[in-house]
């Protein structure tokens, strides 16, 4: 099916059918209950897990792949972002040629980008893409946003204005929209004490998603795919054999930075404004926690890492004293006090610190990430002793 074997086939079927069902999913407890808190089949939140879920699947097609650490992919998120904007204020609000604009100018510049740092390897090909991050987010913040040459708007952040001339806006809406379905339209369905949101931006982005994450698949599972594998378990070695490997690992890199700059268009499609700060050496650590987190070289662990990260950073983020008063509010005042004391480092502000905790224990315990777990607890209930299909071998020293 869909040119997929078996295994590949119900992998696809599943993640389509998570996506699709993610309004209830992610809504487990009543609207009213104190765990509503932890729900999080919200638009917003949603439309986040599958914008950073194409992300990581890009970045994964680099780092699972072929072994290549990028420091930098932020760079390519924010150019995705300014290239949508742009559209919107030359053109219109309609998302299509925004996200294929976006797609288009990601390209080129990692074509560019990705030609350069590809002269080297290992961790001098991170420090080299971390460079060009952090001189395109300089650019992006001061040198772009002189008054003679305004690309980017800097620190303000690039936005559309009623000024803009918009040439094939028409009678279109004054929001950004599919064809005239506007993205932020939302309707709900209340059954019981539960109330589902269905969000038309949140499917969109589900139905690019889907399509980057077949895309990934087939990409894995073809020659192309094999030779990536064979660059990351030994590129010596390969290189002894007569083959060039650089092409294929330019390849990797400029499709790897077309993700990022889908992302970065849908970024700006969900909230039509680009600012610098998406293109910070620190949104490129989060996608190489996402997908190390997940399983780098699985195909469904940068997924899963991505909602994980991005769950965390909205959900437990809005715990704060208040809310942990409210829970504790039934216990006396002293042992109330206590356990908001204990706990306030750990939430609100303090979300990081829950998360690194996390982190260094998934990265202990179970070394291949989510994935890794869900293979052991799957060995466990079937008796089985295997590993997931799609971990790529690790390098080993050339003989």
């Amino acid at each position: 099916m869909f040119g997929l074997d078996k295994a590949d086939t119900r992998t696809f079927l599943f993640v389509i059918a998570i996506t699709l069902l993610a309004p209830f999913i992610l809504n487990p407890f009543p609207t009213d209950s104190a765990l509503a808190q932890f729900n999080g089949g919200y638009p917003d939140l949603m439309q986040r897990f599958m914008i950073f879920g194409i992300f990581a699947v890009g970045f994964n097609i680099l780092f699972g792949l072929t072994g290549y650490l990028s420091f930098g992919h932020a760079a390519f998120l924010g150019v995705g972002s300014y290239a949508a904007v742009w559209m919107f204020k030359l053109l219109s609000f309609n998302i299509i040629p925004a996200i294929a604009l976006s797609i288009l100018v990601t390209g080129l510049f990692s074509l560019a980008i990705g030609y350069i740092c590809l002269r080297r390897s290992g961790i001098y090909f991170s420090i080299l893409t971390l460079a060009f991050a952090q001189m395109s987010f300089a650019m992006a913040y001061s040198v772009l946003s002189n008054p003679s040459f305004n690309l980017t708007n800097g620190e303000t952040g690039l936005q559309v204005y009623a000024s803009d001339p918009q040439y094939l806006k028409g009678s279109g809406p004054d929001i950004t929209h599919l064809f005239g379905l506007e993205m932020n339209a939302t309707k709900t369905l209340e059954v019981g004490a539960w109330a589902f949101q269905f969000n038309t931006g949140f499917y969109v982005c589900a139905f690019f998603m889907i399509v980057a994450f077949y895309i990934a698949m087939r990409i894995f599972r073809s020659p192309f795919g094999l030779m990536l594998r064979a660059i990351k378990t030994n590129q010596t070695r390969l290189n002894y054999t007569g083959l060039n490997s650089r092409p294929y690992t330019l390849a990797a890199f400029v499709i790897s930075g077309m993700y990022a700059g889908l992302a970065g268009g849908l970024l700006a499609a969900m909230d039509p404004l680009a600012g610098a700060e998406r293109m910070q050496w620190t949104a490129s650590g989060e996608v190489v926690l996402m997908t190390i987190l997940g399983g780098a070289g699985t195909l469904i662990g940068p997924l899963l890492g991505a909602g994980f990260i991005k769950y965390f950073e909205n959900i437990f983020s809005k715990i704060n004293d208040n809310v942990l008063h409210t829970w504790f509010s039934l216990m006396p005042e002293s042992i109330e006090n206590f356990l908001v004391t204990i706990i306030h480092p750990f939430v609100g502000k303090g979300w990081h610190l829950t998360l690194g905790l996390m982190f260094m224990l998934i990265v202990i315990f179970l070394p291949g990430g989510l994935v890794d777990g869900g293979t052991r607890i799957w060995n466990k209930i079937t008796g089985r002793n295997r590993t997931s299909p799609d971990v790529v071998a690790s390098p080993k020293p050339a003989e």
